[in-house]
């Protein structure tokens, strides 16, 4: 599988605010929703078949082994982040604001309408040398994306941080949480957290922002 992100810039079929329903092998619908619940570790590659309906050896002609799975998801997911956000970016044009708020918007709607993938992050401790230092390179290439355009704007005035590259970082541990908290059913539209999500980014790199009318939701439950 490569790791090397697609230079096209061109928004992809599906616009980067819409979610169909996820599309994938049912052995890694299965392999996410044991990792979710028993932790890569907690799951076997029988449970797995198990929840699947087909036989161990079935499931490895698909999938070399349960490290496969886990790589594969993790890979898929990061590679959803990056297409979306780059559609983002070439959306919002050339502006560093526009282009930031754009791609921050994009990262919290995925964390959000894809938060079952996307919670699978946490297991990265879980992936062998070869395995993380693809996904890794992904994760920066996403995070180095932020931080060009984040640069962008402190050359034009727009953002004010004097510690770019923690800004960054601190903005994408933020996004990246929501996966952990977000429920469909909660009191926030996953387009409304998205929305909050920006404002507190730019504050985070320096951008004065004016807060919407408040609205105290009633706390995520877990």
């Amino acid at each position: 599988m490569s790791t090397e992100p697609s230079q096209d810039t061109k928004a992809p079929a599906q616009h980067w605010r819409s979610y169909r329903p996820l599309d994938l092998h049912p052995i890694l619908v299965h392999a996410m929703e044991a990792f979710n619940e028993q932790g890569y570790h907690g799951t076997s590659v029988r449970n797995i078949a198990g929840r699947v309906g087909v036989t161990v050896p079935a499931l490895y002609y698909h999938y070399e082994n349960k490290q496969a799975l886990l790589a594969t998801l993790l890979e898929t997911s990061i590679k959803d982040v990056l297409d979306r956000c780059r559609a983002a970016a070439a959306e919002a044009g050339p502006a560093p604001l526009a282009r930031f708020c754009a791609m921050v918007e994009s990262i919290v709607l995925y964390m959000a309408h894809r938060r079952s993938l996307a919670f699978l992050d946490t297991e990265i401790r879980s992936l062998e040398p070869a395995n993380r230092a693809r996904y890794v390179a992904l994760r920066d290439y996403l995070q180095h994306m932020l931080l060009d355009t984040v640069e962008a704007g402190r050359a034009e005035g727009v953002f004010t941080t004097e510690i770019p590259a923690d800004a960054v970082r601190a903005v994408l541990i933020m996004c990246q949480g929501v996966a952990n908290w977000f429920r469909p059913d909660g009191p926030l539209t996953a387009e409304e957290v998205a929305e909050r999500h920006v404002l507190l980014s730019l504050g985070t790199v320096g951008h004065p922002v004016r807060s919407p009318a408040r609205r105290d939701p009633a706390p995520y439950s877990s």
